[in-house]
């Protein structure tokens, strides 16, 4: 017999966020993600998204053992934004039952319907500002920092439950092998020119960060706006965010472009933390993960760059280019052999193609997926 079980007590968040580590415990591709992490994103006492919104997390059980966990979430702030009235599932893990997963399904959709949704879109891990989609191409290896993973049996569980396909996101690998240079080479020339026109590029300044978090977010939140299901992030939300990617930012790899005292542009790699997260047991950063995220930190070989954004009234003027190009010409001295560009939208032909100019592979595919309710 199948039970779903709504989470409401600490323990139960702590056997919603451990359940992928048992369900996942061969693969050896899979990385747990932090504990502390997650469960700040679960808190509505922590997190600033519950602010606005709702989420309930709910536990599948059969003969007394978890086998299922989902998360239903109705996102007001999306809801306004794009004019919609949607709910989303995110922290979609089961084992390989289409009972199971049907009936974690249906409970999202029944939660979120109650709240008055219409459809439901998913797999959203609380909202499009965080990791969202389900691989459905590319599971050879694991997953960049803040993407996901999923065994390949997601695939037919999701679709069985009557979900049809709403987007394709679109994950490139840079390798330094073989990516064209071309960036790089013109870079001192495509920058004469944009600062000619006034417009310089330089690093982050993480002494005056809060000042330069400020800034950066009114580019994101206008860089982003006609991207599918965005929704911008709260001031709150936005420094929530920042507060935990300043522990990872190196100022090589956040590049902003500004003319006068405006920030036109920016982008942002982060080493790639996996490869130290891989081996921190169940995401527990103590008695020994502490050390080997400290001590590993300068081991790493590879990059995501996870954001570049340029205001609309500076785009095609090669901005794109020079802040890809800067990125890869201060990683190539720091021994990193590779970079993860991630995610673009299937359907953004420009983005698309000028990573694909400079001879990144496209190498894994995630997808949203929609149902009417």
């Amino acid at each position: 017999m199948i039970t779903i079980v709504p989470v409401e007590t600490k323990s139960q968040r702590a056997s919603f966020i451990d359940f992928p580590h048992d369900l996942y415990e061969a693969d050896p591709n899979y990385v747990p993600e932090l504990f502390l992490g997650q469960e700040d994103l679960l808190n509505p006492k922590k997190h600033p998204f519950y602010k606005h919104s709702q989420a309930q997390p709910f536990l599948a059980y059969q003969d007394g053992k978890i086998v299922g966990r989902v998360l239903a979430i109705y996102n007001v702030n999306h809801n306004n934004f794009n004019q919609v009235n949607e709910g989303q599932f995110g922290f979609f893990d089961c084992i390989n039952d289409q009972e199971v997963a049907d009936k974690l399904l249906e409970t999202a959709m029944a939660w979120v319907k109650s709240k008055g949704a219409n459809n439901i879109v998913g797999p959203i891990n609380l909202s499009t500002n965080d990791t969202c989609g389900l691989l459905v191409e590319g599971f050879d290896r694991p997953p960049m920092a803040m993407m996901p993973y999923n065994f390949p049996y997601y695939i037919d569980l999701i679709t069985n439950a009557g979900f049809n396909k709403k987007e394709d996101l679109r994950a490139y690998l840079v390798n330094k092998a073989n990516a064209s240079h071309r960036s790089v080479l013109l870079l001192d020339k495509l920058e004469a020119r944009l600062e000619r026109s006034g417009i310089k590029l330089r690093q982050i300044n993480l002494k005056d960060f809060k000042n330069e978090a400020e800034r950066i977010k009114v580019v994101y939140n206008k860089a982003w706006d006609k991207n599918l299901g965005f929704v911008p992030m709260t001031d709150d939300e936005f420094f929530y965010v920042a507060k935990d990617l300043k522990m990872i930012v190196d100022p090589k790899y956040c590049i902003l472009a500004q003319k006068g005292e405006e920030i036109v542009g920016f982008a942002l790699g982060i080493p790639n933390i996996n490869e130290i997260l891989i081996n921190i047991k169940r995401g527990r950063l103590l008695p020994t993960g502490l050390f080997k995220l400290l001590f590993g930190k300068k081991k790493i070989k590879t990059l995501r760059v996870l954001m570049l954004g340029v205001l609309d009234n500076y785009r095609k003027l090669g901005i794109e280019a020079c802040l890809y190009g800067r990125i890869i010409k201060n990683a190539m001295p720091e021994g990193i052999v590779e970079a993860e560009c991630s995610w673009m939208l299937d359907h953004n032909y420009m983005m698309n193609h000028a990573i694909e100019q400079i001879n990144a592979d496209f190498y894994k595919r995630y997808r949203l997926y929609e149902k009417a309710i």
